[in-house]
């Protein structure tokens, strides 16, 4: 006796197989049902969890036919490994991307004043800019803005964004600032005295930041009151920027101020 499958469906109307995908963190799909699209950051049995450019997450069922892998249909299946996956991060908290090649350059830069912010700003941020083809350029003081804005012409492919240092509304150094803010040019400051205070203290082991009397050198009364060798500021600080593994050692007035300018060079018109 002949044996006949259940399935009556002629074979041309059946659906043409496509390719099955591990889940890996990291992983960019997107679930075309809700159009949301999103980086892998854990898969269990049955589902996956997608997190988007905004930290948003959504949890998905590993069903056939139903993501879009760089506008292709693809069956996600849970990898090999039986744990669940996590992906590895950037220093500033953006989900990795392993292999990820350093976009080209932009047009758009970011200039950030003082030499220890601008270290700072590479060592968390770093990743992520080179992945977004935004360059970092050192600022040696606001007073340099004007002629830099007029020789650099901000335009719509070609933004620019300024981090400063200790911007107070009324002194010269804000009233620079606001002469050169333009559609697109855009200028924020952080509310420290120095770069050092943006470092959590608890990642540098100490209760707070030392007070320092008006009319004395910061960084001098910093060292002197908590001990640290004060003849030399610049090996002092490469000591605390050792100390910043990522976002979490910062103050969050300094996370946002930079991820506002990243934001604004990146956005697309």
């Amino acid at each position: 006796m002949r044996q006949y499958s259940a399935d009556l469906t002629p074979p041309w109307k059946k659906p043409k197989p496509v390719p099955e995908v591990e889940a890996e963190p990291g992983l960019v799909v997107e679930e075309p049902g809700t159009g949301f699209c999103g980086a892998v950051i854990r898969c269990e049995a049955g589902t996956v969890t997608l997190e988007d450019r905004f930290g948003k997450h959504r949890v998905f069922p590993l069903e056939p036919r139903g993501f879009l892998l760089e506008g292709r249909v693809v069956t996600l299946v849970r990898p090999s490994s039986s744990a669940p996956v996590r992906p590895s991060r950037t220093a500033s908290g953006s989900v990795a991307v392993p292999g990820a090649r350093a976009r080209v350059a932009r047009a758009g830069r970011i200039y950030v004043e003082g030499r220890h912010d601008a270290e700072l700003v590479e060592k968390v941020w770093g990743d992520d800019l080179r992945i977004e083809g935004v360059v970092v350029e050192y600022l040696e003081g606001v007073d340099d803005l004007p002629s830099i804005v007029e020789e650099f012409a901000p335009g719509p492919d070609a933004r620019l964004g300024v981090l400063v240092d200790h911007l107070i509304p009324g002194t010269k150094e804000w009233r620079i600032a606001e002469s050169v803010i333009s559609e697109h040019a855009l200028v924020v400051g952080h509310p420290y005295i120095d770069i050092w205070e943006a470092v959590k203290p608890s990642s540098l082991g100490i209760e707070a930041w030392p007070r320092v009397p008006h009319g004395q050198d910061w960084k001098t009364g910093v060292c002197r009151a908590l001990g640290w060798p004060s003849d030399n500021t610049g090996a002092v600080w490469q000591a605390i920027l050792k100390r910043v593994g990522s976002y979490k050692d910062l103050e969050p007035e300094l996370l946002g101020r930079v991820e506002e300018l990243i934001d604004f060079v990146t956005a697309q018109e």
